[in-house]
């Protein structure tokens, strides 16, 4: 049976827009994956690299740690395991930037698509177009982000020597630039609008809704991350018993192929994963958007009513 349509154009109040979330996740999490899963591919390769170079360098020191204490089997050079890690490091943060810019216009672009369309079939090709299409204005809105952290930084820092208050005010300051960026970002895909113009739209809607959108944004990121970690119990389970097999064999003082393949692929899975929730995040703020800018300007309620007006 087809899922029924969700009508995202409606001005919604918090516990709606935490049901929505839900129920659009639930009639599209598999199309979506698929989605990702299809224009992720060479950055998952990526991640699996840079999960390979990290673990062989943390392997390796502990290897050479052992060495140093005389427990080790042989002598081993310390150098080649850092230069692993900072090359894994340098890798994840390029990777990173660049996983963050694209799954941020997926999600955005499939909600749109899924908005135009209501609801019907759609391509995932139709998806990647309007990704395309916005690569200049995404990677110009990411380089914005880097003044408006390092503001934030400055602000928790501040925060940081006002006890109790202080700590609460960070969060509420951290959840609304995630507001502000994340709804800004969708004003920018869904609008067609450019970078400075869709910051300043995203600031409109979200200060006009200061406690809906820092709520919103804070729940459904402790529930999201609640998942991610129910998501990762089982392989960290399976990975927690081989670690300690590893320990008692003494295995992992010899860096053994099994225990770098092992490590290996338990850090991509957690990479993986990490990006994916990403993208969960800003289908919070899709949503969000919709309810935000319907409560500002009720395009789609006075559409209805002039409808409604026609018909009679």
């Amino acid at each position: 049976m087809k899922d029924k349509y969700i009508e995202l154009r409606i001005n919604r109040d918090f516990g709606d827009i935490l049901t929505v979330y839900f129920d659009f996740l639930k009639q599209n999490i598999k199309k979506f994956t698929n989605v990702f899963l299809s224009y992720n591919g060479v950055f998952l390769v990526g991640l699996l690299i840079t999960s390979y170079l990290l673990v062989s360098g943390f392997i390796g020191l502990i290897a050479a740690e052992g060495n140093f204490f005389g427990t080790g089997p042989a002598p081993t050079n310390e150098d080649t395991y850092w230069i692993y890690i900072a090359a894994g490091s340098i890798l994840f943060i390029i990777i990173f930037l660049l996983v963050a810019g694209l799954n941020f216009s997926l999600s955005s672009s499939y909600l749109v698509k899924y908005d135009e369309q209501k609801g019907m079939p759609f391509d995932k090709k139709e998806v990647w177009e309007l990704t395309k299409s916005k690569l200049g204005n995404t990677l110009l809105f990411i380089l914005l982000l880097i003044p408006i952290y390092l503001v934030f930084m400055i602000a928790a820092i501040i925060f940081a020597f006002i006890p109790l208050l202080g700590m609460f005010a960070q969060y509420i300051v951290q959840f609304f630039i995630t507001a502000w960026i994340g709804v800004s970002f969708f004003s920018m895909m869904s609008e067609n609008k450019g970078v400075t113009d869709a910051f300043g739209e995203g600031w409109n809607l979200v200060t006009k809704s200061f406690w809906k959108s820092v709520g919103v944004n804070f729940i459904l990121g402790l529930l999201n991350g609640l998942l991610f970690f129910i998501i990762l119990i089982i392989p960290s389970v399976i990975i927690g018993i081989y670690v300690f097999h590893d320990v008692q064999s003494g295995a992992t003082e010899g860096g053994s192929v099994v225990s770098t393949i092992v490590y290996t692929l338990g850090g991509c899975l957690v990479l993986i994963l990490m990006v994916y929730a990403q993208c969960l995040s800003q289908f919070v703020n899709g949503i969000l958007f919709y309810a935000l800018h319907e409560k500002t300007y009720n395009i789609n309620t006075r559409s209805k009513i002039d409808q409604i007006g026609q018909s009679n």
